[in-house]
């Protein structure tokens, strides 16, 4: 990426952020205002990891400036793992399977799938499912019932 772009997506998305109320704000809105703002498509993969990547360090920076129980949480944030698109990886099924959070035309989607290896990078296969926030919802509100119906079956 030419430095001259990376300075001027760093300094929109800063721009955006310092002046957006951080309880209504996502990464696709900034994106979004930001793209709008470049005449420039940040949902490509190396511009979408530096949009996300700009937002973490204010969000760090402005955490610095919280009381420490709260800094304690921003310090767990940096320690979050990304693959090459940027998704946030929340964790390992197993070497194969990952559960992510990414964001796909301004939607935030849970995904649950398997990946491959090519040329060191993981790759997505067709296994698996990305739910959106509300299938996600109706999903967690379930777990118990799932929880019980597998006992169940181990039982008889």
């Amino acid at each position: 990426m030419d430095s001259e772009i990376q300075r001027r997506i760093e300094e929109a998305v800063r721009r955006i952020l310092e002046s957006s109320d951080m309880d209504e704000m996502t990464e696709s809105k900034i994106r979004a205002l930001a793209s709008k703002d470049l005449d420039l498509d940040l949902s490509k993969s190396p511009y979408k990891a530096l949009v996300r990547k700009v937002v973490e360090s204010f969000l760090q920076e402005r955490s610095e400036e919280q009381p420490q129980d709260q800094a304690d949480d921003a310090s767990a944030a940096k320690e979050k793992e990304y693959d090459d698109d940027g998704d946030l990886i929340v964790c390992w099924l197993s070497s194969k399977r990952k559960v992510t959070i990414q964001d796909f035309r301004g939607k935030t989607l849970v995904s649950i799938r398997e990946f491959y290896r090519k040329d060191g990078k993981d790759l997505p296969t067709a296994k698996g499912i990305s739910l959106t926030e509300e299938q996600w919802s109706v999903f967690k509100k379930n777990v118990p019932a799932i929880e019980k119906a597998i006992k169940n079956m181990r039982s008889q």
